[in-house]
């Protein structure tokens, strides 16, 4: 739809609900003159964190029904496949943050590629289990085909794995546990996974790991489909079964590639090595001939060593031929190594090491950041967990304001070079909904805006930085503020 004028424009998204009509008002107020444009007043409405950058872009392409998607808002583009693409939306009737799967246009034409879509999709939304991502709603909006399903706030295992590189035997058996926990569920309902990797599974921000594409990722979906990551999973199934003499769907299939996925959380090292050709996937020799764990790690506890040995045998008959076998075998090994912390293993009268106790005490400082440049995320996020921090990272400002009613954080970091010329305002409306509680802000400028420090009343819990900082200097002014924070309040010392 194109943009004819400022009015046209407003009035759009006015009946779009993208703002209110007083939202809408104040912004019109502040217009100077009669030659504004409609980009004019993109520009202030994202400045006022009434849409985003990416809402600004795809209204300026006169895009702006796209957005809308049923009940849901498009709110940023979160990732994309060959088959769709992921976006974080949010639902207009109840404010909610979810994600949105839409199905890529080159595929609307394939009446096949649709109704597989959709169904697959219907038979995700009878999925309820804490350890599988849920689909809300399946929809159709014009050419569009979509479902609705939970947004999780901590990325995938392969986006934490770059990261962190290999996880502690505590977290990687933690996380495999939840994954058996979901394949033991959908089991139960007669369904397999079938595309089981780093991707299709997303870490929420308490930890808990979460099956994603249940379904989706299974049948001939994406075998007529141009390769891709989905396709190349699909050919390591189907050579693994084939090479075995089992029929498609065997569910000791997924507890072999699950098998892969707890091998490399443990050492960082991928169990079948990188494919170079789409060819190599379908080697036997890659999944026969699996190098030893301990060839990587030697250090690896016993108990752990025999879990990934048997469910990367290539013989079926010598896996676990259940994941309730398996789930069983986690939760002895998280017994014999001291983890009590998953909620279905019993209590020990053993005392946990003072390591693992700091990484699960209930009190480990929360830092929200915003920041929406992939890098920079990368970064604070790796620098704070490395020094006992959980990190919460968030691209967009009026959310983070809007946990602080709910969840607030201990600290709030807001990357003025990110935010733009709205961070300084956000930055006071955070010290105003803080209302008195012990939460430290922090506000970091770019220099060319290092002036709007002068307009800040600086406190021991509201901070203002001006580039350049380096992290260790973000980390001491955050401590400064928690350590103030804690004399007003419950002092929680940082973990070091």
């Amino acid at each position: 739809m194109r943009l004819t004028s400022v009015d046209n424009l407003g009035h759009q998204l006015v009946r779009l609900e993208f703002v209110t009509q007083s939202e809408l008002a104040a912004c019109m107020a502040q217009l100077r003159g009669n030659g504004s444009t409609p980009e004019d007043l993109l520009r202030l409405l994202e400045r006022k964190q009434h849409v985003t950058s990416y809402q600004v872009g795809k209204i300026l392409r006169g895009e702006i029904d796209f957005l809308v998607q049923g009940r849901y808002t498009l709110m940023y583009r979160n990732g994309a496949g060959s088959f769709a693409r992921v976006f974080r939306a949010k639902a207009r009737d109840t404010g909610e943050m979810v994600g949105i799967k839409l199905l890529r246009q080159r595929y609307v034409q394939d009446p096949g590629s649709v109704a597989e879509f959709h169904r697959e999709a219907e038979l995700g939304k009878t999925m309820k289990h804490p350890n599988i991502v849920p689909i809300y709603d399946v929809g159709r909006n014009g050419n569009h085909h979509y479902f609705s399903m939970e947004f999780i706030e901590g990325g995938n295992l392969r986006e934490l794995m770059r990261i962190r590189k290999k996880l502690s035997v505590a977290d990687a058996t933690r996380s495999t546990l939840d994954m058996a926990s979901g394949l033991e569920y959908a089991l139960g309902r007669g369904f397999t996974h079938r595309d089981l990797k780093m991707t299709n599974v997303l870490l929420s921000s308490k930890g808990v790991a979460k099956l994603v594409d249940f379904g989706l990722a299974g049948g001939d979906l994406h075998l007529h489909h141009e390769p891709g990551e989905s396709s190349a999973r699909a050919l390591e199934y189907a050579t693994l079964e084939k090479s075995t003499g089992v029929p498609p769907n065997d569910p000791r299939s997924d507890l072999f590639f699950l098998g892969a996925i707890y091998y490399e959380l443990l050492t960082g090292v991928p169990a079948f090595g990188r494919a170079r050709e789409r060819s190599d996937r379908a080697q036997v020799s890659r999944y026969r001939d699996v190098r030893p764990i301990t060839a990587i790690d030697s250090t690896l506890p016993g108990v752990v060593v025999d879990i990934v040995n048997k469910m990367l045998q290539y013989n079926p008959k010598s896996r676990y031929q259940t994941p309730t076998s398996l789930i069983s075998d986690l939760r002895s090994a998280q017994r014999e190594l001291g983890d009590t912390s998953s909620p279905d293993v019993p209590s020990q009268p053993s005392k946990p090491s003072k390591r693992r106790q700091r990484r699960r005490d209930s009190d480990m400082r929360t830092v929200m950041c915003i920041e929406d440049r992939s890098k920079q995320q990368n970064d604070l996020r790796s620098y704070f967990s490395k020094h006992g921090f959980r990190v919460l990272m968030l691209n967009d400002l009026q959310r983070g304001l809007n946990r602080l009613a709910t969840a607030p954080p201990d600290c709030m970091v807001i990357m003025g070079e990110s935010v733009g010329n709205g961070a300084l305002e956000g930055f006071q409306e955070a010290a105003r909904l803080r209302n008195g509680s012990p939460m430290v802000t922090v506000l970091v400028l770019p220099e060319n805006q290092a002036d709007q420090k002068a307009e800040v009343d600086i406190t021991p819990t509201e901070q203002v930085l001006v580039q350049p900082v380096t992290l260790r200097e973000l980390r001491t002014c955050i401590k400064t503020g928690l350590d103030a924070a804690g004399a007003n309040g419950k002092p929680r010392p940082e973990r070091n």
